[in-house]
């Protein structure tokens, strides 16, 4: 089995651009001993809004690695994908998030979500996990609930499984299972069942990305019980730990944290608990590096500004066609928003450290920084004139972007 190793780091880039700034963060980060390794992620809404193919982000992710001389492993990652779209990134990844939030409650036939439950039976009761101090009162009712409710989507996750596998090998790629993308977060004991579910689907998975308590909005910090979160997060752990040395589950399993970007109130809560308990981290980062690409603009000079000012008025006015897809993921209050004309007479440093993520930072607006996020949309109809501009000013946005990754994101978590 290809082996993902212990800190990996998603580094998604929209338009294919970042590649090298990206990778340097990462090779400074190594340099520094702390042994990341780059997953280059990007789904398939992206792919379709952006106009590009799998290929293309493979095709980055080589030439970033031949330019740079980095020699150590590299992922590219088909990020969010499902029964769907799986075929088309079967040539071009060697990473694969099985995305089954979807699948999540769904019917099933109740012979097979049964014969399930009757195995998980003699788990019904008090469950204790070793490392954690309380126990959690399991009853019958809520076990069969928990199946009821998990089944279908890990019976999802193991046809999807089965058909990268028939296509690439078992051994050829690293398969994480997501359902992060739903209204309520997994709780650990209902991580110990879907864990255990997979198990007995017999699928190697390396990393979950569960539903964490909190919000994980796109692009900005954690909302929610910091220290609710680091009880939780901390017996995910647990759960994991105990799993993988008493189920057999594969010893790199690692919990996934989806939208982790700009989560900086809680790298430090990560970061202490994967040293105090010896495991690892995928992160993924994807939409922050777009983002980067605008702060770079807005301060490469008039011509630069004046663009990324005219994707903030069309985002603006199509709001909500662009917000929608990304409705549980972003919180947007638009009579809080600047209006357009208002940005209008911004100057470079007012907008960029007004999209810039520096918490406590007084010209920082985590709404105006969400609009844009999901706005990559207006810059791809924008096309080559777009695109020209990041490569006119390829020098000034390489800095934002490596920056970013590594003293925001890597420093944090790590540091």
């Amino acid at each position: 089995m290809k082996t993902l190793e212990k800190y990996s780091f998603g580094i998604g880039d929209r338009f294919t651009r970042q590649g090298e700034a990206q990778l340097r963060a990462i090779i400074r980060a190594n340099k520094n001993g702390i042994p990341l390794v780059p997953v280059w992620n990007k789904s398939n809404r992206e792919h379709q809004i952006v106009k590009t193919v799998p290929s293309d982000t493979w095709k980055e992710a080589l030439s970033a690695t031949k330019k740079l001389g980095y020699n150590g492993n590299w992922y590219v990652d088909a990020d969010h994908i499902n029964m769907q779209n799986v075929e088309r990134y079967m040539d071009h990844s060697n990473f694969f998030t099985i995305d089954v939030a979807d699948a999540i409650g769904a019917e099933c036939d109740e012979d097979e979500w049964r014969e399930i439950f009757e195995s998980l039976l003699p788990f019904a009761g008090n469950l204790s996990i070793p490392g954690i101090e309380e126990t959690f009162e399991v009853s019958k009712d809520a076990l069969e609930d928990a199946v009821k409710k998990f089944y279908p989507a890990i019976k999802e996750a193991a046809l999807i499984y089965r058909s990268i596998s028939d296509v690439r090998g078992a051994d050829n790629y690293v398969a994480e299972i997501s359902m992060d993308e739903v209204e309520d977060p997994q709780t650990p004991p209902e991580l110990f069942f879907i864990l255990l579910m997979i198990r007995k689907f017999e699928i190697p998975v390396q990393t979950i990305a569960p539903k964490f308590t909190g919000r994980f909005n796109k692009g900005v910090d954690y909302v929610g019980d910091v220290e609710q979160f680091r009880k939780e997060f901390e017996q995910d752990l647990m759960v994991i730990d105990h799993l993988v040395k008493s189920f057999d589950l594969p010893a790199n399993l690692k919990l996934s944290v989806h939208s982790g970007s700009d989560k900086f109130s809680i790298y430090p809560v990560i970061g202490e608990l994967i040293r105090k308990h010896d495991k690892g981290i995928h992160i993924k980062t994807a939409g922050t590096t777009w983002l980067e690409e605008v702060i770079g603009l807005s301060l490469a000079g008039t011509e630069g500004l004046e663009m990324v000012k005219s994707f903030y008025r069309k985002a603006y006015e199509r709001m909500e066609e662009l917000c929608t897809p990304y409705a549980t993921v972003i919180d947007i209050d638009p009579d809080k928003l600047p209006t357009p004309a208002e940005v209008e007479g911004w100057s470079s440093e007012l907008f960029s450290n007004t999209l810039r993520h520096i918490p406590g930072h007084p010209d920082y607006d985590p709404m105006f920084r969400q609009l844009i996020h999901v706005g990559y949309k207006v810059a791809a109809e924008a096309g080559d004139a777009y695109l020209d501009m990041l490569e006119k000013h390829s020098e000034i946005v390489g800095e934002q972007v490596e920056e970013n990754i590594y003293d925001r994101h890597i420093m944090r978590l790590f540091g």
